[in-house]
Formats: structure tokens, C-alpha cells, sequence
């Protein structure tokens, strides 16, 4: 695979020559054939430059913000009662600090609420409104593999609390361990999966995946989606990442 000093050689051999062709279009002044060379050397030039930039390894720094929906499935306590699983739809923001070329710091806020049925033997009782809360703070480590992928683990915290209408709020602690890829896929798309395994009092040793993707505009705006998906609890993430 090509290094970063061999990309620097191309873009400069390149560079070079069109100096040159410059250089001498005075004698070939209306030359198709010319123009023609030119524009091959133009394009040739931001080609590779494009795979200089992409070289420049994955950014673990960036804050991003949008709209979430936290999915969580309910245990039954009577087969006469039948409540809706919650759908908690609303906000979130995250982001992640680089601590040096190998470990970084990562941290997220979600908060939604929703309106859940409950029925009992057929019959509508009534909604009963939920707001949940979670916070996520944990410490990644990452291992370049190519150019382009990374290797990626993580441990993290989790703190969920769960209010209910009229009720006293069901409050949890966990912990989570994540290994993963993520990688450069395009010039401007990037993905990454994870497997997850959740413990404590809300996730009963769950295991999970997490599938995500990030459109690049330029170096530094892009969307950014994300799901993961458990045995009892799923999230899904849409928002808006900007990258330092």
C-alpha cells in the first residue's frame, strides 16, 4: 500500500510538471494537444491530493447533535396487562476528544419522552407519559490497521433514568464494553460497526450492534446516523457532526 511520503512524492512530480507545461505554453499558444495535457495533469494532481487528505487517518475529535429515539422493551408482570414499549423520541448531543494518537475521551446526553398505552384485558385504560434520560461517558482506545480502517475498543458508563407519570422514577447504573471497525469507505463517507456487551441495572448482560455512517460535506460538517440494536433496548441517532 502506498505511504504518506509516496503520496507526497506523486503530488509533487506532478506539481512539477505542470510548472513546467506552463512554462512552455508560450510556444505552444492554441495548442489543443496542450490543453489537453494540462487538464489531464489537473486532474491527475487533485486525485492524488484527495488520497494525501484521506491518508490523514480518522478524526477522534468532534461534537455532534440531533434528533434521537431510545427503544426499550418492557417485562411482562401480567398477562392481563398490556402496556405499550416505550419510544422515547427528542434530542441528543455527543463528541469525543483525541488524548493522543491512540486513546480518546467520549461522552453523550439523550433525552426524549413518550406517550404509552396501557389497556388491561382488552380494555383501553388510558396514556400514561414517560421522559427518559441517559448519559454515556467512557474511554476509547484505537489501532490503526490500513490507511483507511481503524480498530477500535471501548469502555464506557451509563446512568439511565426513566420518570413516569405520577410515579417514583426508575433510575439505573451500567456498564458497557465495545469492539469495533471504522473506516474511510469513500472519499467522503465514512462507517464503523460495533459489538457491544451492557451490564447492570437496566441492561441485563445485553448484548448489542451498532451500525453507523458519516457524509462528509468538507473536512469538517457532515451527517452523521447511527443505530444500535439489543435483545430489549435499541437507539437511533440523527444529527449533524462537526470534526477538529
Amino acid at each position: 500500500m502506498p505511504t504518506d511520503t509516496h503520496r507526497q512524492d506523486v503530488i509533487f512530480s506532478l506539481r512539477c510538471a505542470r510548472s513546467r507545461g506552463r512554462e512552455r505554453s508560450s510556444h505552444f499558444e492554441g495548442s489543443r494537444g496542450f490543453m489537453k495535457k494540462q487538464l489531464a495533469l489537473a486532474l491527475a494532481l487533485a486525485m492524488a491530493s484527495s488520497a494525501a487528505a484521506a491518508a490523514d487517518g480518522l478524526s477522534y475529535t468532534h461534537v455532534e447533535a440531533g434528533y434521537s429515539v431510545q427503544k426499550i422493551e418492557l417485562v411482562t408482570v401480567d398477562e392481563d396487562l398490556d402496556i405499550e414499549d416505550p419510544k422515547a423520541a427528542g434530542g441528543y448531543i455527543a463528541g469525543s476528544v483525541a488524548l493522543n494518537d491512540a486513546m480518546h475521551l467520549f461522552g453523550g446526553y439523550r433525552q426524549g419522552s413518550d406517550d404509552i398505552e396501557v389497556s388491561y384485558a382488552g380494555s383501553y385504560l388510558g396514556e400514561v407519559d414517560i421522559d427518559s434520560t441517559q448519559y454515556q461517558i467512557g474511554l476509547g482506545y484505537h489501532h490503526t490497521l490500513s490507511d483507511r480502517v481503524d480498530w477500535t475498543g471501548e469502555l464506557s458508563y451509563l446512568r439511565t433514568e426513566i420518570d413516569v407519570e405520577d410515579e417514583e422514577a426508575v433510575e439505573g447504573d451500567d456498564y458497557r464494553a465495545s469492539l469495533g471497525l471504522r473506516g474511510d469507505l469513500a472519499a467522503n463517507f465514512e462507517g464503523w460497526i460495533k459489538a457491544n456487551y451492557t451490564d447492570g441495572d437496566v441492561y441485563d448482560g445485553e448484548f448489542s450492534g451498532t451500525i453507523g455512517a458519516l457524509v462528509k460535506f468538507n473536512e469538517t460538517w457532515g451527517i452523521v446516523g447511527e443505530a444500535e440494536f439489543g435483545d430489549k433496548n435499541s437507539q437511533f441517532n440523527l444529527g449533524v457532526r462537526a470534526s477538529f
